[in-house]
């Protein structure tokens, strides 16, 4: 029997029986909206002005100046942009409907599976993913007026790019070769897609599975629905089933895969045949016809489920009939109420477009996988139901970094069911998440707890202390690392030419399991834990061991303790010896201990000069680093090793060197490309957005498990930070602009504050910092040794938590 058969008879006994519901569903989605827009004027106006504000395409492009970019990107591939996408979805959602204008089924262009890049003149289709996102989404969608031709030589089409807009929740785009009008937009678990075709007896939509493939089948005169193989149930956590309803009957229909008998001649010989209702195998598909006047419009929605019913029942539930403009002005509610929790005045239209648009993108992960009641599929592979709101894995090396900060600030029981799903997770595979590399998930934990975060952390904490010392655990080369207090690394054979992708980034990792040592020894101590306490705090100091004092770098190790020669820190490796970086980069990663680090390069005025050095020593590297672009010097703003470096100044007696490098990283690192998009680097799901938004409110969380906020220099005169418990803290900048980018003095709550940082303490139950900004360095202000921030070494305002 066809995998669809007994779905087949199903389906058409269940659509009168759900007629009534669906129009109950349409009355109160529209009654909700009706409350949304019954709010008050000032309310309504706001909102309007901060969902308007934002431009999901910012992130899509890259930055254009070379002295930005340094030498990358290799040849043969394009400059690394943000690699954000500009479809449509809902805050933190798995669904996304977007386009796509790069074909991953062929290549990936640069060595990320992304959908979109705003250079690329032609599109070739638009996915309604479920949490399989990105550029290998399935299916992919695509109306053709005419020809078509077989996937993956997907029948593209130029795009008129002044005819190309996204807001949040929206997406359209004139397709100029089909003379066809697409537009987007989303509901948590569905995808609506309007295509406004011209007259022609040839109106097609092309709507296939991606090269692993599956099955697909046209049930009726309105409806596609199938199954995808092959692919990984923690990413394909809404279920691997699809079910695309058409607004109208289709006049024809045909079925396609592809054959790869004949790999010598591409993909193969394509089997294409009209009337063919069921088809198996890899670009699994079908295509549907409409005989369309001029302006004719056809609607396509898509859900993904475990099964097909329950993909069925999730366009019941959620997008009931067919009003594009209701799906579409719920959508811009959802996002207004999350963008109205920060309101800014002053600044530059440019800024608060990019403030606004980072901050839509800084909600991209963790992504909601299921509402509680719902299902999911676990860490382990199983179908479970939610009890609470489950979301998927934390991003720890990228956003657990400054973004997860954020989320505690806004919306701390987002925080808590954030926690809740890692600790779920590690129950059912046996660890807690690391997250491509390092262990950061203590970050989060210790970092919630710091901030007033109730949870079970002595649950938590098992988890965290099995990571820490089971060297079978995902803590790579643990073993090493605890008998030693550092990784060696492993020269390559002969002398490659960096990057150089083998190795252990020894360096790396040991920096980063001592940065987590210190979030632990935190958490154990909390929890009574003394031995364990102590044990972790000592091998929070292991970053000193890799510490080379001829050189003044961290520097790799090999098996026997010698350091590896030769070493040049202006090369950035991939996992030889560092990660993703270069040893200008990877000194500064030891956020826990700023003090010690300023110890060990010789004190404030050694530390300092060797900062400068940092954001002014040309990069020359003749490896190419595709992440290390958004440069300063040897600063790398596009990757995540050296981002807190421009806080540092805040240790070391002169911050105003932070507030001008952040006013500096703010203006040339984003949107100051020709198309004013431009990203450094990869947002990685919202980091790189985070830094924009923190820094542009003038603070950022260097280290993220430490409860402190490092100030830079705000680009907003006036900036009102609605906190998840129902506080305000409000910055204002007196005396703001561009040349006016210096602190000169400050008061908190009133009362004068002379320290270039402040604490969870001080504003948990609301805050007015008020800075006093001015045209040079008040080289006085803030500079004092005691005004320093926390450092685990003594010498700072704090010693340890």
């Amino acid at each position: 029997m066809h995998p669809f058969s007994a779905l087949s008879c199903r389906r058409a006994s269940s659509t009168r029986r759900h007629l009534a519901q669906v129009f109950a569903m349409a009355a109160l989605a529209l009654g909700t909206m009706g409350a949304v827009h019954a709010q008050g004027d000032n309310a309504l106006q706001h909102a309007t002005q901060a969902v308007d504000e934002a431009n999901p395409l910012v992130g899509t492009a890259p930055l254009d100046r070379q002295s930005l970019i340094g030498n990358a990107p290799p040849p043969g591939e394009p400059l690394y942009s943000g690699m954000t996408s500009p479809g449509a979805s809902l805050p933190q959602s798995p669904t996304e409907a977007t386009p796509v204008n790069l074909n991953v089924d062929l290549s990936y262009p640069a060595g990320v599976g992304m959908s979109y890049y705003y250079p690329n003149p032609t599109m070739i289709g638009f996915t309604g993913g479920g949490s399989t996102y990105g550029g290998q989404a399935s299916p992919m969608i695509m109306p053709v007026v005419g020809d078509w031709t077989m996937p993956p030589d997907y029948a593209q089409s130029t795009y008129d790019k002044a005819s190309e807009k996204a807001s949040p929740g929206y997406y359209t785009v004139d397709l100029a070769t089909f003379h066809t009008r697409v537009e987007l937009t989303a509901t948590q678990r569905t995808s609506l897609m309007r295509f406004t075709f011209p007259a022609s007896h040839r109106s097609n939509v092309v709507i296939n599975l991606r090269r692993s493939g599956g099955n697909v089948e046209v049930v009726d005169d309105h409806t596609i629905r199938g199954v995808a193989t092959g692919g990984r149930p923690e990413r394909d956590s809404d279920g691997a089933w699809f079910v695309a309803e058409f607004s109208r009957p289709f006049a024809g229909f045909g079925t396609f895969h592809a054959n790869h008998d004949h790999e010598g001649y591409g993909i193969g010989d394509a089997d294409v045949q009209p009337d063919r209702r069921a088809v198996s195998g890899s670009y699994a598909g079908a295509y549907v016809s409409f005989d369309t006047q001029a302006g004719e419009q056809v609607l396509v929605k898509i859900a993904h489920g475990h099964s097909a019913d329950e993909a069925e029942q999730r366009l019941r539930d959620e997008d009931p009939g067919w009003d594009f403009e209701r799906v579409h002005a719920q959508a811009r509610a959802a996002w207004a109420r999350w963008l109205d929790r920060v309101e800014v005045s002053g600044g530059t239209p440019k800024q608060r477009m990019l403030f606004y648009s980072t901050l839509y993108h800084s909600f991209a992960s963790p992504r909601l996988l299921a509402h509680k009641g719902e299902r999911f599929t676990g860490a382990d592979g199983k179908i479970h139901v939610a009890s609470y709101d489950r979301y998927g894995p934390v991003p720890f090396w990228d956003t657990g970094r400054n973004q997860i900060v954020l989320l505690m600030l806004l919306e701390p029981k987002v925080v808590q069911d954030i926690m809740r799903s890692e600790l779920d997770r590690a129950r059912e595979r046996g660890y807690m998440d690391t997250s491509f590399h390092g262990d950061h998930a203590v970050l989060l934990y210790d970092g919630a707890w710091q901030r007033g975060i109730p949870f079970d952390y002595a649950a938590a904490y098992e988890y965290l202390r099995k990571n820490a010392t089971d060297p079978h655990g995902p803590r790579g080369y643990l073993a090493e690392y605890m008998k030693n207090g550092w990784i060696s690394d492993i020269v390559p054979p002969g002398n490659p030419s960096p990057p150089y992708a083998g190795g252990k980034a020894g360096v790396a990792t040991t920096l980063e399991y001592a940065w987590d040592d210190h979030a632990l020894a935190d958490v154990a101590r909390r929890l009574g834990k003394t031995d364990d306490a102590q044990m972790f705090l000592r091998r929070a100091a292991n970053y000193r061991n890799v510490f080379d004092p001829s050189t003044g770098f961290m520097r790799g190790r090999t098996a026997d303790g010698k350091w590896i020669s030769p070493f040049d820190p202006g090369e950035p490796y991939y996992n030889f010896m560092m990660k993703e970086a270069s040893g200008w980069s990877t000194l500064w990663l030891v956020p826990h201990d700023v003090q010690g680090l300023i110890d060990l390069l010789g004190g404030r005025a050694a530390f300092n000069a060797k900062l400068d050095a940092f954001f002014s020593t040309p990069y020359t590297a003749k490896g190419i680093c595709r992440d290390c672009t958004g440069l300063i010097g040897q600063y790398v703003q596009g990757n995540q090793p050296d981002q807190q470096a421009a806080y540092l100044y805040a240790w070391s007696g002169q911050p105003w060197k932070t507030q001008a490098l952040a006013r500096r990283i703010l203006a040339e690192m984003y949107g100051s490309d020709a198309s004013g998009y431009g990203f450094p680097g990869m947002d990685d799901q919202g980091s790189t957005s985070s830094w924009y938004v923190l820094s542009a409110m003038g603070f950022y969380p260097v280290d993220p498990s430490m409860p402190d906020y490092i100030l830079g220099s705000p680009i907003f005169d006036r900036v009102r930070l609605h906190m998840g418990n129902g506080k305000i803290l409000e910055i204002v900048a007196r005396n703001n602009s561009a040349k006016n980018l210096y602190i000169q003095s400050a008061t908190l709550n009133g009362k004068p504050w002379n320290k270039p940082w402040f604490s969870q303490a001080d504003i948990a139950n609301g805050a007015t910092l008020v800075l006093t900004m001015g045209p040079a360095p008040n080289k006085a202000w803030g500079t004092d040794p005691a005004d320093a921030p926390p450092s685990m070494s003594a010498g700072g305002a704090g010693n340890g938590k």
